[in-house]
């Protein structure tokens, strides 16, 4: 049997059309789980929306439509654009599907029956955008900490989860698992600034509207929306607490959940406690992104900087937008985005590295051997597969702990390397000495063999352009295991003509171009 992998991202709510900043999330958690698949993963990608909520409701009733309807609407835009930036996911959870709405009912009557949801009263300030509660001194000059908005002062009863029961238990987790959470800085965070000085209990219900998940045995309350959407996580494997399901008991615990920093504190701290409170074990990893700036904003459509990825694949294609977001954002801080940077990045690594030396190498191949990939004569030309071993293993290692920037940089230093090769020892020279056509002929099937190796690495990171690659190699060794040794690529095959894989673009002109659509 395979070993599994469970990858989720966290679901975007139904409420706008997302920006590339939001879009991140899903490329990076589409790469992760292709570089499983590549490694021979039996891996399973969930995604989906989460439709509930008080500000669902009201842009439904801002366009005269129903909820749900407004929820579709936005669900549909969302899944074009996962199909627009080649996501190849594998379950989309939808919180308004049946199984999960009774199951987020049966959660919530077992965990009031055993105690750990309690009714009580409630007075704070509550942010309709970002559906979350705020004590006084968490806002910031009277506004919401997280979006800056107005907040309202709320009043009423609730039904509250029994957090502070369980921090010890949560405490002991991460001290135990420093990997838990990734970067791991962020366990010091929350060690410090939440668990630590004690948990109050969280609110996980709301009233006075009626679009959520209602409480069957208190129909006047919903649940609230933060806990019907963690539940996502479970419900899309086909559980609940009459039928735990057979893809529950193969792929739970999750191993990876993909989050926004925005939203660790719900993650990293009630979600645990949530399946503490079933019974149900923990996730094994949790991997915390940053925020993608536009420049050096957050971006928000008050101030008019946001950037939509379906935009972007106007002047770019899919696999220069997916390598520029993928490269520029790094574990620890916030990447930038620009139109000006995209490009300049496009022209660089695509389109004068990888590119070039791709068209090179096909190139030579061509003119020197009518297009046939030659046979390595047995001539001492070891450094394209020192190279090509060494890159390899540094960008396993760095996907392998999720460093996805870091594993793309490899393979741009691996080929700038080859190209640098090519420089050194000049094919075009070997080429005017019939004494030199087998050392020749070795330095072409290495450099084919090596571009063979950069293909397989880009398919996690631009899958359709790794594809045209592998096939005009004519290879069907496409798995990392076939990166274990040099040398699997097959000669004698007669290869197609380069075609241009990504053109190289006049910076102000396509300003300009992109300037005059808007």
């Amino acid at each position: 049997m395979k070993e599994k992998f469970y990858i989720t991202t966290a679901i975007p709510y139904a409420s706008k059309k997302p920006h590339i900043g939001n879009v991140y999330e899903f490329i990076l958690s589409d790469a992760i789980a292709r570089f499983k698949k590549i490694q021979g993963l039996d891996v399973v990608f969930c995604t989906g929306t989460d439709e509930h909520g008080q500000k669902i409701e009201e842009l439904a009733k801002k366009e005269n439509i129903e909820p749900a309807k407004y929820a579709e609407n936005i669900c549909n835009i969302i899944k074009k654009i996962w199909e627009n930036m080649n996501c190849s996911y594998d379950i989309f959870i939808r919180t308004t599907d049946s199984n999960h709405v009774d199951a987020v009912k049966q959660i919530f009557k077992k965990l009031y029956d055993k105690g750990d949801i309690y009714k009580d009263s409630y007075e704070g300030w509550y942010c309709t955008p970002c559906e979350s509660f705020w004590t006084s001194s968490q806002l910031i000059d009277d506004k919401c900490p997280e979006c800056n908005r107005d907040v309202q002062k709320t009043k009423e009863s609730a039904y509250f989860l029994k957090v502070g029961k369980y921090q010890d238990r949560l405490i002991k987790h991460m001290t135990n698992n420093k990997d838990f959470i990734i970067p791991n800085f962020y366990t010091d965070e929350l060690l410090n600034n939440f668990l630590k000085p004690g948990l109050k209990d969280f609110c996980v219900s709301r009233k006075n509207f009626k679009w959520g998940v209602s409480i069957d045995f208190d129909p006047e309350y919903v649940v609230y929306v933060w806990l019907d959407a963690l539940i996502n996580y479970i419900t899309s494997l086909g559980f609940n607490l009459k039928n735990k399901s057979e893809k529950f008991e193969k792929y739970w615990p999750a191993d990876l959940h993909v989050i926004g920093k925005d939203i660790l504190r719900f993650h990293a701290i009630v979600w645990p406690i949530v399946l503490m409170m079933l019974d149900i074990p923990l996730p094994k990893h949790i991997l915390v992104h940053q925020w993608l700036l536009n420049k050096e904003n957050k971006m928000s459509k008050s101030i008019g900087n946001v950037i939509y990825s379906d935009d972007l694949t106007k002047f770019f294609s899919v696999d220069s937008v997916r390598y520029y977001v993928l490269k520029t954002m790094a574990l620890e801080h916030d990447g930038s985005i620009s139109y000006e940077s995209i490009t300049s990045t496009h022209n660089t690594d695509l389109a004068n590295t990888i590119g070039n030396l791709i068209k090179r190498v096909f190139d030579m191949i061509h003119k020197y051997f009518d297009g046939i990939i030659p046979k390595a004569e047995g001539q001492d030309e070891n450094e394209i597969e020192n190279l090509s071993k060494e890159a390899f293993n540094n960008y396993f290692n760095h996907m392998q702990k999720y460093d996805v920037n870091c594993g793309i940089n490899d393979i741009l230093n691996f080929a700038k390397n080859c190209n640098k090769y090519i420089d050194d020892v000049a094919p075009w020279v070997l080429a005017k000495d019939d004494g030199q056509l087998n050392k020749l002929k070795t330095v072409l099937y290495n450099l084919a063999e090596a571009i063979r190796f950069i293909a397989i690495m880009l398919l996690p990171i631009t899958p359709e352009t790794a594809e045209k690659i592998l096939n005009n190699l004519k290879t069907s060794s496409r798995d990392f295991d076939s990166l274990r040794k040099f040398g699997k690529l097959k000669y004698d095959v007669e290869i197609e003509k380069p075609e241009i894989l990504f053109k190289r673009f006049n910076i102000e002109e396509k300003l300009k171009e992109i300037e005059n659509s808007q």
